[in-house]
């Protein structure tokens, strides 16, 4: 994306140099300015990719209920945002429908049909109102366990680590940036020994060629921690040493812990 002021994000700014969100007109460059057109997601989960070829990147999910602001339209992908957690892609037309109303309940099981945090209108004994938030992500992230992980997943069906902390944080009402740089910026700072159940410890890694820019879990107890791992190929527990160890040797620079 070009001529983005350096305060805006590209991943979670809907503006390329021939069209933008006509929310942004006088704060970016673009040829065009335009409407979005808010639509929802109909499907259970919906992959979100960096371009309209289906083979690039998958960058983000949809989850069912959730809200698509479209910008531009390609055969049958869309290009917008997801508008709850900012991230900027394409994705197929096809699992979306118009946006009329609003959610009034959100998936709270992890054994639903539908995935955690999609938002619905009936009510049944898999939902619960929205605002009614739980009060412990790592309890919620512990219900994930054993759930595949995979880049660009970030739902009860399928997650990174980044989509892991993100859901988890969601089920209890708090903000969830989609990105590990993000989730590095959340709370405030506490040392390795000050670290406790509930903190999020993050390794980043921003010079990476893919969207993803680190690693994040959970600290579970003073000696480990619960994260989504490809190492693993799972949602799983693992001692803090190790990961650390891994994380180290791969590159990534040291740990950071945030307080909620």
């Amino acid at each position: 994306m070009n001529d983005l002021p350096t305060d805006f994000d590209a991943r979670t700014t809907l503006a390329r140099p021939d069209l933008a969100a006509q929310a942004l007109e006088g704060r970016v460059r673009a040829e065009t300015f335009r409407a979005t057109e808010p639509m929802r997601g109909a499907v259970p989960v919906a992959d979100i990719h960096a371009e309209a070829d289906t083979a690039s990147e998958r960058i983000d999910q949809l989850l069912h209920g959730e809200i698509f602001d479209v910008l531009d339209r390609r055969g049958g992908r869309v290009w917008g945002q997801a508008r709850r957690d900012g991230i900027v892609g394409w994705m197929d037309a096809s699992a979306l429908v118009p946006h009329v109303g609003l959610p009034t309940r959100r998936i709270a099981s992890a054994t639903a049909a539908l995935p955690l945090n999609a938002l619905v209108d009936d009510a049944s004994a898999d939902s619960a109102p929205i605002g009614a938030f739980e009060t412990d992500p790592v309890a919620v992230a512990e219900r994930l366990l054993g759930v595949p992980h995979s880049l660009g997943a970030r739902s009860s069906l399928a997650t990174d680590c980044s989509g892991l902390v993100q859901q988890a944080l969601f089920a209890c009402g708090l903000a969830g940036p989609r990105h590990s740089d993000g989730q590095a910026q959340l709370g405030v700072a506490v040392s390795r020994d000050q670290a406790r159940r509930g903190d999020i410890v993050v390794w980043l890694n921003v010079s990476s060629d893919h969207s993803w820019t680190g690693h994040s879990a959970f600290i579970l107890d003073e000696t480990r921690v619960i994260h989504a791992t490809g190492f693993h190929g799972a949602v799983t527990l693992e001692a803090f040493a190790e990961a650390d160890a891994r994380c180290l040797a791969d590159g990534f620079e040291p740990a950071v812990f945030r307080r909620l």
